[in-house]
């Protein structure tokens, strides 16, 4: 009986530790990631070419909302730059809407738009906005703009939060999206198959499109309201 008891007494105390070494993987795995937005600063952001946050950018429970002005060209972009990471985000946008995730920008004034350098994940509403039915599925919500397709069966309506993670991971030469916890789309971002890519798309003959592998995340102004929080980021060896 006694000898029963203590065998029990020590794998509970095996369990114990064990379940004690998940937890602090956990908790280390939380600290490796970094607040890009909490839902109530825009201490990480910018304009793009601005030193300042454009007033068309302002937050709204917790979340950042986009509302187009007369003067287009608002995009915003992350203070830091970035290279190897996984980005986690959520987004709405309105009714017909469109707006874009890009990794990779290059700022600079011979390139007025972050779309000029970096590649986009795209924001869309893919029943009302006419780039849905374009590209075969490369211009739908999920995809890498023009370039790599994404089911749209795994997307949210216009209206409905959507939780967008981003892999980018040159080391491997792979990146990957994945839309609400459903299917994953990889795809090559650097070498022969990244140029095909690239070569297929209407980036063909964009000088600066997709060869900057340090640079900085972007939010677009596409004319369209839009809403993103909960945007975090953790890098990658």
């Amino acid at each position: 009986m006694i000898r029963n008891i203590l065998l029990l007494f020590l794998f509970c105390s095996f369990l114990s530790c064990s379940q004690m070494k998940d937890i602090a993987k956990d908790d280390q795995s939380n600290q490796n990631w970094i607040t890009l937005f909490d839902g109530s600063s825009f201490g990480n952001w910018r304009g793009y070419l601005s030193d300042e946050m454009p007033s068309e950018w302002t937050i709204e429970d917790d979340a950042m909302l986009f509302t187009p002005s007369d003067r287009g060209g608002k995009n915003i972009i992350t203070r830091e730059k970035f290279t190897n990471f996984v980005l986690s985000l959520e987004w709405k946008v309105s009714e017909g809407g469109n707006s874009g995730i890009f990794w990779g920008v290059f700022e600079d004034t011979k390139f007025p738009e972050p779309y000029q350098t970096g590649p986009e994940v795209q924001v869309l509403d893919n029943e009302n906005h006419p780039d849905s039915f374009l590209r075969e599925g490369r211009r739908k919500a999920g995809a890498i703009y023009d370039l790599v397709a994404y089911p749209g069966e795994f997307v949210n309506p216009a209206g409905s939060w959507n939780l967008c993670v981003v892999e980018i991971n040159y080391n491997t030469s792979l990146a990957k999206v994945t839309m609400n916890n459903k299917e994953s789309v990889e795809f090559p971002i650097n070498g022969p198959e990244w140029k095909e890519l690239v070569r297929n798309s209407k980036f063909k003959d964009w000088p600066g499109f997709g060869i900057y592998h340090s640079g900085h995340i972007s939010l677009q102004d596409h004319g369209n309201k839009v809403w993103y929080r909960n945007i975090r980021i953790k890098k990658l060896d």
